[in-house]
């Protein structure tokens, strides 16, 4: 606490930011990726003054928060012509990350346009891919943090809260993914799906400097059978509680879900249990 009023005092009229990337660099905290933790840092700060243990400076501007006044993907015009016949068939199959890059626009176009569950803007550490036959896309994947608290996965890996807390950047959730309504290539979704997991790890590690060594998704047994999922060797772990974040009386208040798994590595047990 001391540390942190010094720093205070000996940069007056620094603003709130520039406060907490100081900070971030004195305890050198800092993602793995080199990046500081000054959003985490931010908000430690911002509680230890409404806590009235630091007095930060005032406010210099209120920016607007992108997650409350995001807008929804400006749509993009993609060739709708059908693309069938066999997988031998397609030209061959390249799998971009375009997160921050060119193409990052056209996929939460096409997630916004075509998958029934519409784009939300991922928290935390995520990717997105897309899959080009040749020169058309034939599929998206969106991956992101995995769900803090899940017991069906809990139960599954058999670690214990502690480790949950400390490893659960390890775990990567599918949180999207499509198959345009005009590919109708037979067992096009779950060869993509076997190649998309076996690179997840490597991609991750280059973003953001680790891998991760399990992956879960979510599928509404009522919308879907999850036969893809199932013939890339998912294991179902069990079904979701059905009640949300919105819980607020313990009863269900959404559809209950099942909740699929897949090891990335053999180890994933020890490596998910370590310290």
């Amino acid at each position: 606490m001391e540390f942190i009023r010094d720093l205070i005092a000996r940069y007056p009229g620094v603003s709130r930011r520039g406060l907490s990337e100081r900070l971030c660099e004195a305890w050198d905290w800092r993602q793995e990726n080199g990046a500081l933790k000054d959003m985490v840092c931010r908000g430690l700060m911002l509680a230890l003054s409404r806590a009235a243990l630091i007095e930060l400076p005032a406010r210099k501007k209120r920016p607007c928060n992108p997650f409350v006044q995001r807008g929804r993907p400006t749509s993009i015009e993609v060739d709708p012509s059908p693309i069938e016949g066999s997988l031998k068939d397609l030209p061959p199959l390249v799998f971009r990350q375009v997160r921050r890059a060119a193409d990052e626009p056209l996929f939460n176009a096409m997630i916004e346009q075509y998958h029934y569950l519409k784009y939300t803007q991922p928290v935390g550490e995520h990717l997105k891919f897309m899959v080009y036959a040749g020169s058309r896309p034939v599929a998206l994947f969106g991956w992101s943090s995995a769900a803090r608290h899940l017991a069906p996965r809990d139960r599954y890996l058999g670690w214990s809260a502690e480790k949950r807390k400390s490893n659960i950047r390890y775990i990567a959730y599918n949180t999207r993914y499509l198959i345009p309504q005009w590919v109708r290539v037979p067992h096009l979704a779950s060869h993509l799906l076997s190649r998309m997991t076996r690179m997840l790890s490597d991609e991750w590690q280059k973003l953001y400097g680790h891998g991760v060594y399990f992956a879960e998704t979510f599928v509404d047994p009522t919308l879907h059978r999850g036969t893809c999922y199932k013939a890339a060797n998912w294991v179902l772990m069990g079904r979701t509680t059905g009640r949300g974040k919105a819980d607020h009386d313990g009863r269900p208040n959404r559809t209950l879900k099942e909740v699929l798994g897949l090891p990335l590595v053999e180890d994933f047990r020890e490596r998910l249990a370590a310290a």
